[in-house]
């Protein structure tokens, strides 16, 4: 068997979307997993959506995930360009769509835009065009002279219109479809330009590729993609079509949802290690339900024969959980710096700032999370005294009074207001009262941070807030109480 080879080939067209991501990483999977290459080629056919800048995301994207190519455009592999338009230069494509017109497999087609706009069918509430041969019946001399005459042509594929044509998918099976369904698709346009379908076919030949992968929206056009690998005398490759991605609601996830792209989840504070590891998930499940992969162990546990059929929701709320996984495990130091710019928009107060990171790693899911947990430092907001009262802790207002006018002459005394230090000196006091420790640590804690839930217990809050300002937060909790 030949050596894997997988590629991916996005259009150049803005952010990366999830569902592309998603093709790459899949693609990237397959031929690791097999010891093989991955291939980038750049598809710049469609001009007219081509964005400015594009190219230098997908190359961003592909670096930050860890989905590192094999053969590209910076990287020749010895069957480059692997960008279409410097291919289409080179009139590859013009070549070969010649080859198929003296097969008979391909013809050229003169028809103007009148004419198409008249051969226009309303199918499935659509109106599409359905190209009726006209131009198969123009003899050698006709299309010659309107050659000469420069007459604008495209070049279109001939497909039967009788019989059935078969493809086999790994995913979805054996397919058939009926020949009278199949189009005579552009294969060249008139601005000279391959189409996707066609330009696709003829570089995965060249380029060796065994296996593509793409979404299920292009098994509909799979048929005649395998008419033209046999028109050729070409071998076909493996295809994988992946499912749809759905948003909750089972709709298709478009850009309005406001994390379709792989920049817009970054945007939002996600990990990129936790963002890969998530959209392997989108339709394809490990013999054994672990969630949690590295990139390397997705590689090692990736059989693409686990691929679903049925669409894959993205579920916000597992990506959310799954990236506070990612943050937990986190190096501190890498941790801290990612978090701190997310601290210093809140906290502007000379604190120890990797203090306040500690205390928050275990405790968010994305970075903007940051900002709720750790308000409090920069300012004690107004809170009802209600917050005191806690049954579990066997606290309300008039015992949480008394325990703050009992500790606040230790709390003054006391030098060291390091989390240790307090804890110790707390604990000392709790036992000489014969209380328990929440009874004394949960009206601390709401004294000094305002807040039902914070990220720290009392000790480690004070330890940041420091002497002075502790204990102005606590008289003025005793104010309040009073």
């Amino acid at each position: 068997m030949s050596k894997v080879r997988t590629r991916f080939a996005p259009s150049p067209t803005g952010r990366m979307h999830v569902g592309n991501l998603r093709t790459a990483l899949y693609a990237y999977l397959i031929a690791k997993h097999e010891g093989g290459d991955f291939i980038l080629r750049i598809e710049d056919t469609d001009q007219e959506r081509y964005v400015e800048g594009a190219v230098e995301i997908i190359y961003r994207t592909l670096e930050k995930t860890g989905l590192i190519h094999d053969e590209g455009p910076d990287k020749d592999g010895g069957v480059g360009p692997y960008v279409q338009s410097e291919r289409q230069e080179k009139g590859i494509y013009l070549e070969y769509a010649k080859q198929l017109i003296e097969k008979g497999e391909a013809y050229y087609c003169f028809c103007d835009k009148e004419r198409l706009e008249s051969l226009k069918q309303t199918v499935a509430g659509k109106e599409i065009i359905i190209y009726d041969k006209h131009c198969l019946h123009l003899s050698k001399e006709e299309i010659e002279e309107k050659l000469a005459a420069g007459v604008p042509y495209v070049i279109r594929q001939n497909n039967p219109q009788t019989g059935t044509t078969t493809f086999e998918d790994e995913i979805y099976g054996t397919i058939e479809v009926d020949n009278a369904e199949l189009d005579d698709m552009i294969l060249i346009k008139s601005d000279g330009y391959p189409t996707y379908n066609f330009a696709n076919v003829v570089d995965d030949h060249l380029m060796g590729i065994t296996h593509v992968v793409r979404g299920n929206e292009y098994l509909s056009s799979s048929p005649k993609y395998n008419r033209l690998y046999e028109a050729f005398g070409w071998e076909v490759p493996v295809y994988v079509h992946c499912p749809l991605i759905t948003n909750e609601e089972h709709q298709k996830l478009s850009k309005r949802s406001g994390h379709s792209s792989y920049e817009d989840l970054i945007d939002q504070g996600f990990l990129s290690e936790a963002v890969i590891n998530f959209v392997a998930l989108l339709g394809w499940s490990p013999a054994d339900n672990r969630e949690i992969f590295t990139l390397d162990e997705l590689v090692k546990a990736f059989d693409y024969h686990h691929i679903n059929k049925s669409p894959a929701v993205f579920d916000m709320t597992k990506l959310k959980w799954m990236n506070g996984e990612y943050m937990k495990a986190m190096d501190f130091d890498k941790f801290y710096e990612m978090a701190e710019p997310y601290i210093r928009k809140v906290v502007t107060k000379d604190y120890d700032l990797k203090k306040i990171a500690k205390l928050v790693q275990s405790r968010i899911e994305i970075f903007p999370d940051i900002a709720d947990h750790i308000d409090f430092f920069e300012e004690l907001p107004e809170y009802d005294i209600a917050m005191y009262t806690h049954k579990k802790m066997k606290t309300n207002a008039e015992t949480s009074l008394l325990v703050l006018q009992e500790i606040l002459p230790l709390l003054e005394a006391q030098e060291d207001y390091s989390n240790d230090a307090l804890y110790a000196m707390l604990s000392d006091f709790v036992k000489e009262k014969g209380y328990k420790n929440g009874y004394v640590l949960w009206p601390i804690r709401t004294a000094v941070s305002g807040k039902q839930m914070t990220p720290g217990g009392a000790t480690e809050i004070m330890e940041i807030l420091g002497k002075e300002e502790s204990l102005a937060r606590i008289r003025k909790g005793i104010a309040l109480l009073s």
